[in-house]
């Protein structure tokens, strides 16, 4: 039997997990979330991960979100138990120090939506489908999708989406502002590995500072959030980085960054 969650390191400070469960529309079942806080711990404690990319295998949907299957022989309890595991999951992802791009090569719904709504960007498929439909099924998002989703989108297109239940096209989402790209299907993770080639191509240890003050900063008042600001830029001061980009600049060359 193949993993559940493959993963892969396609290029230099880059890793790349694979929800790997096409046959089931890559939904989140208690052992898939399990394989996946596996991986997350393995890419946290990774020094050479500078960037983690998710994409899904199959090609059509990037998530369907929770096993309905699984969960139709669920007491109310278990679901309980069931939809925290998701949102534990997807909170392991907002806390990754490294910055999280959702390669979404295919549709997100639901719990789907909600794991790309914690990775830090997100790229979608113009012809794919993207929205949270749980108040459809009687209940909602449950993985922090009514918090994530108001605080990207504000709060009255989030209500809007969750009340209707309503699926967006790529180019609809990325108009209201849930993806930060859309393209083709087919381009979706070549486009996303570009950009993590981009992103690790930086300084490791700034990328991380970057990610603390923008995410900390955004929960507490503008002068706390300076104070994040400053700290964080401190931390990138005694870096072997931080001169290593001084000479770079200097030799007009591109810069070797180590994390260090």
């Amino acid at each position: 039997m193949e993993d559940l969650v493959q993963l892969e390191k396609p290029g230099r400070g880059i890793a790349l997990l694979r929800l790997n469960r096409p046959q089931a529309a890559n939904a989140l079942s208690k052992e898939l979330l399990a394989a996946l806080r596996d991986e997350l711990m393995n890419v946290k404690r990774d020094a050479d991960t500078y960037v983690l990319v998710i994409a899904a295998a199959g090609g059509k949907v990037f998530s369907a979100g929770a096993d309905l299957k699984e969960r139709a022989g669920m007491s109310e309890e278990e679901v309980i138990v069931a939809v925290n595991g998701i949102k534990e999951t997807v909170n392991r992802i907002a806390e990754l120090p490294q910055p999280v791009i959702a390669a979404m090569n295919g549709s997100a719904l639901g719990g789907g939506l909600e794991l790309a709504l914690a990775c830090d960007l997100r790229i979608g498929a113009n012809d794919r489908k993207y929205g949270l439909p749980e108040t459809t099924l009687a209940i909602i998002p449950g993985a922090g999708g009514t918090q994530r989703l108001a605080r990207l989108i504000g709060p009255g297109k989030a209500k809007a989406l969750i009340y209707s239940g309503q699926l967006l096209s790529g180019q609809e989402a990325l108009n209201d502002g849930i993806l930060e790209y859309s393209t083709s299907l087919e381009a979706v993770e070549q486009e996303a590995m570009a950009l993590a080639e981009k992103i690790a191509s930086n300084g490791p240890i700034a990328l991380q500072q970057a990610k603390k003050a923008i995410d900390e900063g955004l929960d507490t008042s503008l002068s706390t959030g300076l104070d994040i600001e400053t700290g964080a830029y401190k931390r990138t001061v005694p870096t072997a980085d931080r001169l290593e980009g001084i000479r770079a600049f200097q030799e007009k060359r591109a810069p070797d960054y180590h994390g260090e």
